[in-house]
């Protein structure tokens, strides 16, 4: 190797290093809930590893071992993070098991740790996999915790999370490794297809019931409908359909009747449903996950 390529390879590794150094923000989303001490447990392993982080906490109302809406809320959550932010999501079903616990480095400058479960679907999408790296137990766990098997949010997640966040170790440091792939859910991409646009209903607007979907305005845009104009809305649970009906498409729900069903873009700028006033889910009995999809036409 001659010295003009070393150069450039150390300035490459340099500027790596700096876009996507650690900035001391931990975040926390579990399925755990707030009724014990789970969470509390977690947090005490990072201020013990470092009193100087910032914790934050992304959620820990997750649905027991729903591996899907974890995936969502990462999505939904984490671009708003600066580059550098450290996000812990523990949802574990499998904890125990051989599944690989993993630390993802994002394109964005992101880092993800959490078990290679399904967890890192979409925000490998969306965010780009820069590297992935196998966490290392025999390092990276909190000490006297290796007769402990279920309870590894507290023992290796938080507590490499925390390490990484506070810069006690590099990402290197992390272990091995792997390939730039990660564990993958399966569902419906948003696609417009023969005047049909087709999508995923990946979670609800739980508070109030309205129904999200993955359908990004620009897409929407092809079907060439206007504000005030209706839209077909068909929703299906794998094969069987829930909804078939048709819905004005509206800026906010005070353009329309109490009760009155309503098509509208979310706070993501994707396409939603809803009842103003109402629950649109409870209503036709619609649920979210990765075997819900909804196609929409003029």
């Amino acid at each position: 190797m001659n010295r003009k390529t070393a150069f450039l390879l150390l300035c490459g590794w340099l500027t790596t290093t700096v876009l996507f150094a650690q900035n001391g923000v931990l975040v926390f989303q579990s399925d755990f809930g707030l009724k014990d001490g789970a969470v509390s447990a977690m947090k005490g392993v990072a201020v013990g590893v470092s009193p100087s982080l910032r914790i934050f906490d992304l959620t820990h109302e997750i649905p027991p071992y729903n591996i899907w809406e974890a995936a969502y809320r990462l999505l939904q959550t984490a671009p708003y993070y600066p580059k550098g932010t450290v996000f812990v999501s523990v949802c574990d079903p499998g904890v125990g098991t051989d599944r690989k616990s993993v630390v993802l480095l994002t394109q964005s400058g992101h880092y993800f740790v959490t078990p290679d479960n399904g967890t890192l679907t979409l925000i490998a999408e969306k965010l780009g996999i820069q590297e992935v790296r196998e966490i290392d137990e025999a390092v990276n766990r909190l000490r006297n915790s290796s007769e402990s098997y279920t309870f590894h949010g507290r023992d290796v997640y938080a507590y490499t999370g925390a390490r990484l966040a506070a810069k006690v170790i590099t990402f290197a440091q992390v272990g091995k490794k792997l390939p730039a792939e990660v564990t993958k859910i399966p569902y419906q991409r948003p696609v417009f297809e023969k005047g049909v646009l087709k999508g995923n209903i990946p979670v609800l607007d739980v508070q109030y019931g309205n129904v999200w979907t993955n359908i990004p305005r620009q897409l929407f845009g092809q079907l060439g409908v206007k504000t005030g104009e209706t839209v077909r809305v068909r929703i299906f649970n794998k094969d069987q359909t829930v909804f078939d009906g048709r819905v004005p498409l509206v800026h906010t729900f005070g353009e329309s009747q109490e009760g009155a069903n309503v098509a509208y873009f979310n706070s993501l700028l994707n396409f939603s449903v809803a009842v103003n006033m109402g629950n649109f889910a409870e209503k036709y009995t619609v649920s979210s996950g990765p075997d819900w999809r909804i196609e929409v036409e003029k």
